[in-house]
């Protein structure tokens, strides 16, 4: 019964989260400067009879309230809305970058945990010059911008080696791992030392724990100790962190997609911020608010799979 009233506040936590947050964009988005209706009637000097037609479709005369209730409506219902550049359903913009965006993400989302904890995990278990070494270089790693670190990217391995496309996303899924190489790369770099910082001292601190002690002292091998103690023990702020990480991937997407020339839903927030495309935009701030916020819930749900006292609000013992 615990488990489930847990489960169930940790949903109606996102959905209360959604909501104010689809208040607070449609609001903040209304008060840009500029006209959705000269923007969709087009020319320099839009008729005022297609102006009022226009207002009155897209009930932009009405209350806030009444426009964020049409806009909330139409979306529960699937209308993501007209795009005012584009001329053209949102739905429709989305669909030909999304697969895009969520391959850069899956990928850089895999470098990040395989290699992060990965890296973390060694160091924490060696400790000594391999434990100062990483955590010499996740420092220096943590510091490097995207958008810089791409420019050396696409200076090393496509100007001078010539391996690897600096632009586009390609077709085929072996296409679209050599196009998207270079921006995973660049869009996991820092996340992935992060992560790294983060697992060594999470493994190193239960190393250096009572319990771990007592187990070796009992005469129980090393490696049994390290996967069932140390391992498991660690692996809650490692979870959390990742989780966090990967679910922050989306929104930094925009800089590699940008760089890198990849159509996907990154750059076009960029575009249509540009532009002024209000409705394209609002989408993206919701999509990318509400992946923030399902993954970090799944995080959550998953850290009382592997210690259930968590939703007793009990850790002791």
């Amino acid at each position: 019964m615990t488990l489930v009233l847990f489960i169930g506040r940790r949903l109606a936590g996102v959905l209360t989260t959604l909501l104010v947050t689809s208040i607070l964009i449609y609001a903040a988005l209304a008060l840009a400067p500029g006209d959705p209706a000269a923007a969709l009637a087009g020319g320099t000097v839009p008729d005022p009879a297609r102006l009022a037609a226009i207002r009155a479709e897209y009930h932009l005369d009405d209350p806030f309230w009444t426009q964020y209730w049409h806009w909330l409506s139409g979306l529960l219902h699937g209308d993501l809305g007209t795009s005012l550049v584009y001329r053209s359903d949102v739905a429709d913009l989305l669909a030909g970058r999304t697969v895009n965006t969520l391959f850069l993400v899956v990928y850089a989302g895999v470098l990040i945990v395989v290699l992060g904890i990965g890296l973390g995990v060694l160091a924490g278990l060696r400790g000594g010059r391999t434990g100062t070494g990483v955590t010499i270089a996740t420092t220096v790693a943590m510091g490097v911008p995207t958008f810089a670190l791409a420019i050396v990217l696409i200076w090393v391995f496509a100007t001078q080696l010539s391996w690897l496309p600096i632009y586009g996303s390609g077709d085929t899924f072996p296409d679209k791992l050599r196009h998207l190489t270079l921006p995973a790369i660049a869009l996991s770099f820092s996340y992935l030392a992060y992560v790294a910082r983060i697992t060594r001292q999470a493994v190193a601190g239960e190393l250096r724990s009572e319990h771990v002690d007592t187990a070796l002292s009992r005469g129980l091998p090393r490696r049994v100790v390290v996967r069932h103690h140390v391992l498991r023990n660690a692996m809650g702020p490692i979870l959390t962190v990742s989780g966090t990480v990967v679910a922050s991937l989306v929104a930094g997407t925009a800089v590699a997609e940008a760089a890198f020339g990849v159509n996907g839903l990154g750059s076009l927030l960029i575009q249509s911020a540009q532009r002024q495309d209000l409705a394209v935009v609002q989408i993206l701030s919701m999509l990318m608010v509400g992946v923030f916020v399902v993954v970090n819930t799944c995080v959550d749900l998953a850290n009382v799979a592997l210690d259930p006292r968590i939703a007793r609000g009990d850790r002791s013992g």
